[in-house]
């Protein structure tokens, strides 16, 4: 079964939209909101990203709400 990690902030309107998209899927996930947590911050900034939704599946790093590469993450 695939495991997912989302990065999220409270209210990202597009995180929301990641989420609905895995539950809908059926596929499980850690959430990690990174206005919680400095740690969570800190793994989005060492990936050298700035924005969330990042969600991370496998060796994939999908920023956004990016149905075409989670398809493809999901897949692999």
């Amino acid at each position: 079964m695939t495991t997912a990690i989302v990065y999220t902030s409270t209210n990202c309107p597009h995180c929301k939209q990641v989420k609905g998209y895995l539950d809908g899927k059926g596929v499980a996930y850690e959430e990690r909101n990174i206005e919680q947590s400095d740690d969570f911050a800190q793994q989005v900034w060492d990936m050298g990203l700035r924005a969330v939704p990042v969600t991370v599946i496998g060796e994939a790093k999908i920023v956004g709400m990016n149905k075409l590469q989670l398809e493809k993450a999901l897949n692999a």
